[in-house]
């Protein structure tokens, strides 16, 4: 395509005050990976990762993380880059993330930046709340005692010594709560009070063009129910086998991952394997939907695409790409 050559300019690239980084977000099963790929190809680009399941080393199957092909084509990073005693924090991978995009450029190459996870766009694209790190043995025993107590006992506590927070959370929210808890005994404030003061700058030598996947529902939901079959066939169960083998600890987030809790209840042989596909594929589609709210909602893009990867019109998207980085 002849537009490819007008992006291969690093003389062009060097004289920007302002450095590029395309972000792409949608639900899952949208298309965001492929389209990162076939756009990291055309320009040159790199694909850095905003899906907070991917980050880890794990369940690669499950998360749906771009395979071998994939990374050939193209460099990618933070993916599987958070072993089992980790856990990722949005604040976490925004430096991560500033860090790998700085490489990227300094390579004299675009990042493109792909992911659903919300929080992490917008820690990157309009900053993140500065809310100290919690040290891992308060989480640690925060989520012991989630495990044997239950969500109730610790949503009663947090009610107690943070009712502003509680107030928003779900009770049912274990995860949610224990963070919550933590940021309260740790620094003697409320995740809300945290949450309500001003946000690190966004660094001041990058703009953003984000594009937006938002397929029909019935487009999408068919895309969720496919990957569902196609992950199952390609040896999900038995990934999920091997991490449950390895006794991950209590709140490892990789065990609340769409499609991990109907797959351990089929291993404890609670549900059949047609129950498996159902309740797999009822998961995903719910999270598709919540992720699709939260995209039209709060998401600020320059381009929102509507149909499926098939039917994209890539001349329109290249040449307001093409604008974006011609301009500064």
């Amino acid at each position: 395509m002849g537009w490819q050559s007008t992006f291969r300019c690093p003389q062009h690239r060097k004289g920007l005050k302002k450095k590029p980084v395309l972000v792409i977000g949608g639900p899952t099963a949208s298309g965001k990976s492929a389209m990162a790929l076939e756009l990291a190809r055309a320009l040159d680009g790199e694909v850095v990762n905003a899906d907070s399941m991917q980050v880890y080393a794990d369940l690669p199957i499950v998360t749906a993380r771009p395979d071998a092909a994939d990374t050939n084509l193209a460099s990618h990073h933070l993916y599987g880059i958070f072993g089992m005693g980790a856990r990722c924090s949005a604040g976490q991978w925004r430096d991560l993330a500033v860090s790998a995009i700085t490489e990227i450029h300094q390579r004299e190459r675009l990042p493109i930046v792909v992911g659903g996870t919300g929080l992490y766009l917008k820690a990157l694209m309009q900053g993140l709340h500065a809310i100290p790190s919690v040290p891992p043995y308060l989480r640690d025993h925060l989520n012991q005692r989630l495990s044997k107590e239950g969500a109730a006992k610790l949503y009663g506590e947090l009610s107690l010594c943070d009712p502003v927070t509680a107030s928003v959370l779900n009770p049912a929210d274990g995860q949610r709560i224990v963070r919550a808890l933590e940021i309260f005994l740790h620094t003697g404030r409320g995740l809300r009070r945290w949450q309500t003061e001003e946000t690190e700058e966004v660094p001041a030598d990058l703009r953003f063009f984000a594009i937006s996947l938002l397929p029909h529902r019935d487009d999408l939901y068919t895309a969720v129910n496919t990957r569902f079959d196609q992950m199952l066939n390609g040896g999900a169960i038995d990934e999920v086998a091997l991490l449950l083998k390895r006794s991950p600890p209590d709140g490892f987030p990789l065990l609340k991952a769409v499609g991990v809790p109907p797959i351990w209840a089929y291993l404890r042989s609670e549900i059949d394997r047609e129950r498996l596909r159902e309740l797999g594929k009822r998961d995903s589609r719910r999270y598709a939907k919540r992720q699709m709210t939260w995209f039209r909602h709060q998401f600020i893009s320059q381009i929102s695409i509507k149909k499926k990867y098939s039917e994209y019109n890539w001349d329109e998207i290249f040449s307001e790409i093409r604008n974006f980085l011609l301009t500064d």
